[in-house]
């Protein structure tokens, strides 16, 4: 089955084009390594796959539909990790997963204490986002997708400004989403940890995507990745 189907998608800022023309098809079940120097379209590749952005000409379907007929069920099957959490400053983590469960019926809010403990947020559970470090906000985002069962997970350098213990965790949830089957695209300049946790890979180049690839440990990944 094919997660992710992207046909001749283009996205344009202004005179710019993030990216051109570009096609791929990407495998459910796989955790998918993106790389690419700086601008060479990653992150405004995961934000169309999220359905945060829309292709300026082409199609994108995820899991067989399309977000311009099934714009809500596919966003119930797209999780996104990024160093921007869109939190409500205000509310605490607890609050901010209720209201999650609020309006998603697939989350459990009777598990959001346990969720909580799992990525050491357990004694800041009252307090409000504003008080969070960008590590903090991080697990907060680790615990929505968790308690959300996506089956496509986004991740985008997610090992930015985390302590060691964060990026364990990190490659711990990494690890149990994938046992859980669900499909990852994961862009991080962390090639070295990125390749120990996918099995394929997808080079950006000025917005241009080449073939889908295998990846090992003698892949070879380029200094720009």
């Amino acid at each position: 089955m094919i997660a992710a189907r992207l046909t001749q998608v283009s996205r344009r800022y202004g005179l710019h084009w993030a990216l051109v023309r570009m096609s791929a098809e990407l495998p459910s079940g796989h955790s998918i390594l993106l790389t690419g120097p700086n601008g060479a379209g990653k992150t405004t590749l995961l934000r169309i796959l999220a359905t945060a952005l829309s292709p300026t000409r082409g199609s994108l379907e995820i899991f067989g539909l399309s977000p311009k007929t099934d714009l809500e069920t596919v966003r119930r099957k797209v999780g996104l990790v990024t160093h921007k959490s869109h939190l409500y400053e205000d509310m605490t983590a607890a609050e901010a997963l209720q209201l999650l469960a609020r309006f998603d019926r697939s989350v459990d809010a009777k598990a959001i204490p346990q969720m909580l403990e799992r990525v050491g947020l357990s004694s800041r559970a009252d307090s409000p986002a504003r008080t969070f470090s960008a590590g903090m906000r991080r697990r907060l985002s680790l615990a929505r997708v968790l308690l959300q069962h996506p089956e496509l997970i986004l991740l985008d350098e997610p090992f930015t400004q985390l302590d060691p213990d964060g990026v364990t965790l990190v490659e711990e949830v990494t690890r149990e989403l994938k046992s859980r089957g669900a499909t990852l695209v994961m862009s991080t300049h962390d090639v070295e940890r990125g390749r120990a946790l996918c099995d394929l890979h997808l080079h950006l180049v000025a917005g241009r995507a080449e073939p889908l690839m295998p990846l090992n440990a003698t892949t070879p990944l380029g200094s720009d990745a």
